[in-house]
C-alpha cells in the first residue's frame, strides 16, 4: 500500500516522455510518529545559502531531520497536460523499511512492462551516473540524461575526456528560437551533437546532444541510447527535456496547493491512505485540463472562479484555479 499508480491515464500519454521526480517529506517537529527515517532538509539547505550583505552563513555537514521520502512520475506529450502515473512513499526506517534503490529498481521494473519502447524516459542530473545509466540499458529503455559535464566520456577517437570538452571550440550546427518557460521568452539556442561513448559500456552506442541556450546561459549536456541522425532528431530530444519543466511546476502544485509534504498523522497506513486519496485528487484534476475537456474546464472556472487578468486567462494549465473553483461551487452547494 505504498503506490498508487494511474494505468488509464497512463495509456492515455503512452509513445511520450516520463519525467520522475523525488523530493522528501520533513517533519522536524516530532519523533512520536510512525516509521519516520532520517532525510535531508531542503529548507535548511536554503537556509544555509551565503546571501549578499550577510555573513558567516552556518556551514558543515547537511542537516537531517525525521520525514519520509517520496517519488512521483508523470507522462507528458509533446505538447498538452502531463498525467499522474505513478507515486511511492518510503521511509529507511521502522517496520515499513525500504531503500531507495530498491524503490527505484522496482519503479524501473514498472515502466519496463508498460513502456518499454513506446516512452522516452527523461532523467535530470540526479540521475547521472554511471549504475543508473546502466540499470536503463539493461532494461532496453528509451532513456535520455542531463549529464554532468566533469563526469567523462569516450570520443570518437576512443579518448577518455570529461564531456563538456568533447565539443569545447565546436561551432552550433543549427540554431532556432526556442521559447525559456522560465524566463518566458524567446531565445536563440544552438545545438550540436555527436556519437560517444562510456567508458563502463563501450560497446553500447551513444549520442551526446548540446544544447546552448546563449550567453550566460548554462548549455545543456544530454546523453541519449536513442539514435541521433538528423538535426530534427536532436532538437526532440532538447525540445524533450524542456518539458521537464512543466513536469517540475505539476509536482510543485502537489506540494504548495496541496500539501502533500504536510500530512499531520501519526501511523504509517493512516498516513499513506490520506496521501493516496490527495494523489487520486491531483489526478482527477489533471485529467480536466485534456484538450478534449476544454468547454468543460472553461464553463467551472467561469462559474467557480472567475477571472479577467490576462495572466489568468492565459495560463495554459489553470490548475489553481480549478481547485479554487471546485471549492467555491461545493461550498455554495452545501449551504
Amino acid at each position: 500500500m505504498n503506490n498508487f499508480i494511474n494505468k488509464d491515464n497512463a495509456c492515455w500519454c503512452s509513445g511520450r516522455a516520463a519525467g520522475a521526480d523525488e523530493s522528501v517529506m520533513e517533519k522536524p517537529e516530532t519523533l512520536a510518529s510512525e516509521d519516520l527515517g532520517a532525510v535531508r532538509s531542503s529548507k535548511a539547505r536554503r537556509l544555509k545559502r551565503i546571501r549578499p550583505g550577510y555573513f558567516n552563513p552556518p556551514d558543515g555537514k547537511p542537516v537531517c531531520v525525521p520525514g519520509l521520502e517520496w517519488l512521483g512520475i508523470l507522462l507528458a506529450g509533446a505538447s498538452g497536460a502531463p498525467c499522474l502515473f505513478e507515486f511511492a512513499w518510503w521511509t529507511r526506517r521502522g517496520e515499513h523499511a525500504r531503500q531507495r534503490t530498491d524503490v527505484l529498481d522496482d519503479t524501473l521494473s514498472e515502466l519496463t512492462q508498460r513502456f518499454s519502447q513506446t516512452v522516452l524516459h527523461v532523467f535530470d542530473r540526479g540521475y547521472a551516473s554511471q549504475a543508473w545509466l546502466g540499470k536503463v540499458l539493461t532494461a532496453n529503455l528509451k532513456g535520455l540524461i542531463r549529464w554532468q559535464t566533469h563526469y567523462r566520456l569516450l570520443n570518437q577517437a576512443g579518448d577518455s575526456i570529461k564531456t563538456w570538452e568533447i565539443t569545447r571550440g565546436k561551432r552550433s550546427v543549427d540554431h532556432r528560437l526556442v521559447y525559456d518557460a522560465v524566463q518566458k521568452c524567446h531565445r536563440k539556442t544552438g545545438i550540436i551533437y555527436q556519437p560517444v561513448r562510456h567508458p563502463a559500456y563501450p560497446d553500447v552506442p551513444l549520442y551526446l546532444i548540446v544544447s546552448r541556450p546563449g550567453k550566460g546561459r548554462t548549455p545543456w549536456y544530454l546523453l541519449t541510447n536513442e539514435v541521433i541522425d538528423s538535426l530534427e532528431s536532436a532538437w526532440q530530444m532538447v525540445f524533450a527535456y524542456a518539458r521537464r519543466w512543466q513536469i517540475e511546476t505539476a509536482f510543485r502544485y502537489t506540494k504548495s496547493e496541496l500539501a502533500l509534504e504536510s500530512p499531520r498523522l501519526w501511523f504509517w497506513e493512516n498516513r499513506l491512505k490520506l496521501m493516496m486519496i490527495v494523489a487520486l485528487l491531483y489526478a482527477f484534476l489533471l485529467s480536466l485540463l485534456r484538450a478534449e475537456l476544454s468547454h468543460w474546464q472553461q464553463l467551472l472556472l467561469r462559474m467557480g472562479c472567475h477571472r479577467t487578468g490576462k495572466r489568468c486567462r492565459e495560463a495554459s494549465a489553470p490548475l489553481y484555479r480549478i481547485r479554487i473553483a471546485f471549492t467555491h461551487l461545493w461550498t455554495q452547494n452545501s449551504g
